[in-house]
């Protein structure tokens, strides 16, 4: 018999079965009324849900797709970005910006510890920025951000655009735009919301689109806010065809959101994510993000010394559980695990036993039975 596959890579994530429906649904027009009003909720939905009084942009795309409509939108040839970089999805932001002749300066830490304030600050006071780029969950080192810290700072530079990237965070990491002085939120659908991959969804706060109408026209065509207003005002009208099945699977997530709760969402990421790194830990892998700056969404897990990272997820992978490799100088020394979005407590039970089986079998001296020891003494201690 064929062994499910449960993949726990930092994304895409498992797809439950409600919203599996949604992308087998019969496909509609675009402009049919039901679609049409299913859209209109969605937008609404997320524009409440993410608390902000501007604007929510549903595009077929992908994360890096939001990453460059988010540069376009609020940054011209001459202007100066401050890049924060937690690792790889943070530098990507000066390569985008560098090819539009932005003048970019980054703050990079070493990996696994986050960039102080106090540095953030010396450089947002040394210059004069239009935007300061952050990336609130880096998945190539399992750090997350002090989003709502730097966004409290930002008030004293009120000429500067705060840009966040949520990809790996959104819907499990704390995120209000308006509250935390986020100007651009962006994010995809296949992390946090446990959708296929195939959707950007940005969020544009008052004084980004106000960034946006000072610009004028800009070059770029598929990602300006100016094509897509009208048809996030009206979505019966037509600029590029949306991803039909994938809003409403998006609509469907939205909805589990809902019926969970936002802010329980968010705990429960919280409880799930702090009970598998206490686990793993027990079997001797290090978590390379410090204590303090933890994603929940993903854990960073460095071997034990003489470990070999190919025999392991390959043994992974037998045992029916696929994780991701680590990324430049961790490569062979690390795997990234995901456990975000709809995962349930079944999940991580699987997911921690078929580790523990591998790393016997790849021959990582761990004793079975000890993780899942630990996974379920933290989950009941959370639980009070």
């Amino acid at each position: 018999m064929k062994t499910k596959k449960l993949v726990m890579i930092p994304g895409p994530t498992p797809v439950v079965r409600s919203i599996q429906e949604q992308m087998g649904r019969e496909t509609a027009a675009f402009g049919d009324p039901d679609f049409v009003r299913d859209f209109t909720s969605l937008l609404d939905d997320l524009k409440s849900l993410w608390k902000t009084t501007g604007e929510v942009f549903v595009v077929a795309g992908t994360g890096t797709l939001g990453m460059e409509m988010a540069v376009a939108n609020s940054l011209r040839a001459g202007d100066r970005v401050l890049v924060v970089s937690h690792g790889y999805f943070g530098d990507r932001f000066s390569e985008l910006c560098s090819r539009r002749g932005i003048e970019v300066d980054v703050l990079a830490s070493e990996w696994g510890r986050i960039v102080p304030l106090e540095q953030i600050e010396r450089a947002l006071a040394s210059k004069n920025y239009q935007a300061i780029t952050v990336t609130h969950v880096d998945t190539s080192t399992g750090v997350c951000a002090p989003v709502a810290e730097i966004g409290q700072l930002l008030r004293r530079f009120p000429d500067t655009l705060y840009i966040v990237d949520g990809v790996c965070a959104t819907a499990a990491e704390p995120e209000y735009v308006d509250d935390m002085g986020i100007d651009i939120l962006l994010t995809g659908s296949q992390k946090a919301f446990g959708v296929p991959p195939g959707l950007a969804i940005l969020w544009a706060g008052p004084k980004a689109l106000a960034r946006r109408a000072s610009l004028g026209t800009i070059p770029d065509y598929y990602i300006d806010f100016d094509k897509w207003l009208p048809i996030m005002h009206e979505p019966a009208k037509y600029f590029a065809t949306p991803a039909v099945n994938l809003v409403w699977a998006l609509k469907e997530a939205v909805r589990l959101i809902k019926e969970e709760g936002l802010e329980n969402r968010y705990a429960r990421h919280r409880r799930t994510a702090r009970a598998m790194q206490a686990a793993l830990e027990a079997l001797g892998f290090r978590v390379l993000a410090e204590a303090d700056h933890r994603a929940v969404t993903l854990s960073n897990l460095i071997y034990p010394s003489g470990a070999d990272d190919a025999a392991f997820r390959r043994l992974l992978a037998e045992e029916g559980v696929m994780v991701a490799g680590g990324l430049a100088a961790y490569a062979g020394r690390m795997f990234r695990l995901g456990h975000m979005g709809n995962i349930d407590a079944h999940d991580l039970v699987a997911t921690l036993a078929a580790i523990e089986r591998a790393a016997v079998r790849s021959g990582i001296p761990v004793e079975l039975g000890t993780g899942l020891a630990a996974l379920q003494r933290e989950l009941v201690r959370a639980a009070g």
